[in-house]
């Protein structure tokens, strides 16, 4: 019996506002039929803060130190906290709820999504595996986050490698469809990550500091030799396509497509009344 067929798109590095009309724009797609399921791959230009459909901007974001490190700011479609998209390789999914054995919950359909990263990160020669918070605290801060910062906290099937985050994932669902995107770090500057939210006191900052250092890893930082982009991509793709059980076949926009992108990318990504919004 034949694999299904997903397509599968490298974008590059991209315009921060692009990138997330392009994710919402494969969600539009694929629920209107044109396309099927689609893994994406892509990466930023400039490096970029995206912080949640939910988050506060004033309440939470330092933009002085956004705009001292010259970073693209953006608003995602999906939940989550505050990722520096730096030094790291960006997937997105867009699957239909109703796909076959696709689980009904979030995070069961997190874990089933979230195989190809596992098996991607062990193509790299990780020790990677699923984690699920083992403590009520931990399942608290589920609930209630300490911090704005996305690898902060744990998370149901948390991917890590030696007992640490590796990737930080969002999702949303809209129009019968689930996208879900996230980051897969190759290295991690703590400092500037922590410096661009704000904290009640430079106590609590500097124990988000601390923490982020004992919660967190990049690739490199435990990779005998470090990977490059094309690795990932080689890797992860491979690992989808895998874990999904499904043949991933190149595919490239149309014009008419791209210009569909920048319609949206300029009605709500680029808008300051979406990425400033209360």
């Amino acid at each position: 019996m034949s694999k299904p067929i997903w397509y599968f798109i490298n974008s590059g590095a991209c315009r921060p506002s692009f990138n997330m009309a392009l994710d919402e724009a494969l969600l539009d797609w694929h629920s209107e039929g044109l396309l099927p399921p689609v893994i994406r791959f892509y990466r930023w230009n400039p490096a970029t803060l995206s912080i949640g459909y939910f988050q506060n901007v004033a309440k939470e974001i330092n933009m002085e130190e956004v705009k001292k490190h010259n970073l693209g700011f953006v608003r995602r479609p999906t939940g989550g906290r505050g990722v520096l998209h730096e030094h790291e390789l960006t997937y997105s999914v867009i699957v239909s709820e109703d796909y076959p054995n696709m689980p009904r919950t979030v995070t069961e359909a997190y874990r089933v999504l979230s195989e190809g990263l596992l098996i991607g990160f062990q193509k790299l020669g990780l020790d990677a595996y699923f984690s699920v918070p083992d403590t009520e605290e931990k399942k608290s801060d589920l609930k209630n986050p300490k911090s704005a910062v996305c690898f902060d906290t744990p998370s149901w099937y948390e991917l890590v490698v030696e007992g640490k985050k590796v990737a930080g994932s969002a999702q949303t669902r809209q129009k019968g469809v689930i996208l879900q995107h996230g980051a897969i770090l190759l290295d991690l500057d703590e400092d500037k990550l922590v410096s661009l939210f704000n904290y009640r006191s430079e106590e609590m900052k500097a124990r988000v500091l601390r923490g982020l250092s004992e919660k967190a890893v990049a690739i490199n930082r435990i990779r005998k030799t470090p990977a490059t982009i094309e690795e990932c991509i080689e890797a992860f793709k491979s690992g989808f396509a895998e874990g999904l059980n499904v043949n991933l076949e190149p595919y490239s926009l149309t014009n008419d497509q791209i210009e569909y992108v920048k319609a949206l990318e300029t009605r709500r990504y680029a808008n300051d009344d979406w990425t400033y919004r209360k």
